[in-house]
């Protein structure tokens, strides 16, 4: 009798906190990292929101409460939907959760059978890939390309769209390449589904970085295209809007009151409830008028970032990089430099088993690492399906200016370091055998 059940080796992670163990094995060396692997906003949230919670917490607000979501918060988010999605939503079809990630699992659990497609984008936040085969679906991804600023072409979806297609992800502002779709290409995207898709399948638009924008632009979202609310779910949250990562409040706006109904049921299953005192917080957040400003301030500061440091990156050997429209990520094209430093040639010296769990960025990532002392994200850690000759880096520019200049050099050091990428090859063999650091 095995310990663990077949399912448990479906589900994939995380690689920005499985990251974290390597990140603390070097600077126990004595040598500090700079970090830009992990996606949290470099600011505190806003003072009347933490107050709001303290405040909840002397009152004693810390009991069981409603496990849809307390119900101010769920008006407060039926409001501000109604409002910015020109839709008329209710309380009722709010469902709020521990965070934006479990409503991505709800979804898939909710809708899909086992053999049922799930088409999401990849590039993508990496829970989208990971739930699929753990429920038993069929993954398939949409490979977002770089020569349209990882945006999605409405024949690419038309392309991947089947009988069996039941939930069909999308992601901006995008995580991680900060691609930002326009108005006139989600009309486009609906109309695809409308035309193509049974009226069961529902579309899964993943809005967190809804009010990270740059350049002027205004968030838009499927659901306000005619005819999409009733087949979309909205998933936001307050964790990168109000960098409150650790708050933990995301919610769903569900197209019918049974569809939210259901996902009600999966947080009793595995919740009971969300801390009432947070979402009190979070009620606060979205009704306080200072939060629009605050996050105004907050998203222009991310854009003279990305302004700076996107320059800098096209300016190393071998790196180009798109100016993303939003997020606060960069997700610079690293093929050339791999070509230079010797990483493709490293591959193909690796043993099979060891190449099926890596890639060449993730070679680069860590050599940069623990040669360099600068933490990124690799391209497989977005969806490993069909990338095998896609290479690239997400960089989040969530930390201050002088930090990120410094990482990007580090990086442009790592690039030039043939000597120290074969050394760094070299000794992983040596001192780990069959186990690799940059294997995973």
């Amino acid at each position: 009798m095995p310990l663990y059940a077949d399912r448990n080796q479906l589900i994939g992670t995380e690689n920005a906190f499985k990251i974290g163990p390597h990140i603390a094995k070097v600077e126990a060396s004595g040598s500090p990292v700079i970090k830009l692997n992990l996606g949290e906003p470099d600011f505190s949230a806003p003072k009347w929101v933490k107050d709001e919670v303290i405040r909840n917490i002397q009152q004693d607000n810390s009991h069981y409460c409603d496990p849809k979501g307390i119900l101010p918060l769920r008006e407060a988010i039926a409001k501000q939907i109604s409002t910015t999605r020109e839709l008329d939503v209710t309380a009722e079809r709010v469902c709020v959760f521990p965070g934006g990630k479990p409503s991505i699992g709800f979804a898939q659990q909710v809708y899909c059978n086992p053999g049922d497609e799930i088409i999401y984008p990849s590039p993508g936040f990496p829970i989208y890939e990971s739930f699929i085969r753990y429920i038993g679906a069929v993954p398939v991804p949409l490979h977002l390309e770089e020569k349209e600023n990882f945006t999605i072409d409405a024949d690419q979806l038309e392309k991947l769209i089947s009988p069996q297609t039941k939930l069909i992800i999308l992601n901006f502002p995008s995580n991680p390449t900060g691609g930002v779709a326009s108005r006139e290409q989600l009309e486009a995207l609906a109309q695809i589904i409308l035309d193509k898709c049974d009226a069961h399948t529902r579309v899964y638009s993943d809005e967190i970085y809804e009010n990270i924008l740059f350049d002027g632009k205004a968030h838009y979202s499927i659901a306000s295209v005619p005819d999409m609310e009733a087949r979309t779910i909205i998933s936001s949250g307050f964790s990168k809007s109000f960098a409150w990562t650790g708050g933990r409040i995301g919610y769903a706006v569900l197209p019918t009151v049974e569809e939210a109904d259901a996902f009600k049921n999966m947080n009793i299953n595995y919740f009971s409830c969300i801390p009432p005192y947070n979402q009190a917080g979070a009620r606060e957040a979205l009704e306080n008028p200072a939060s629009g400003p605050w996050m105004a301030d907050m998203a222009l500061t991310f854009e003279k970032r990305r302004d700076i440091i996107v320059r800098m990156l096209n300016d190393i050997d071998g790196v180009s990089c798109q100016i993303p429209g939003g997020a606060f990520y960069l997700f610079p094209n690293i093929s050339y430099l791999c070509e230079r430093l010797g990483v493709f040639k490293a591959m193909q010296n690796l043993p099979e088993d060891v190449r099926k769990n890596t890639s060449p960025s993730t070679l680069f990532q860590m050599f940069a690492l623990y040669a360099h002392k600068v933490a990124v994200m690799d391209r497989r850690s977005f969806g490993a399906i069909g990338t095998e000759n896609l290479h690239f880096l997400r960089l989040s520019i969530a930390a201050d200016i002088e930090s990120l200049k410094e990482g990007v050099r580090r990086l442009s050091a790592a690039g030039d370091d043939v000597d120290g990428f074969q050394r760094f090859i070299r000794l992983d063999r040596e001192t780990s055998g069959s186990r690799f650091i940059f294997s995973w």
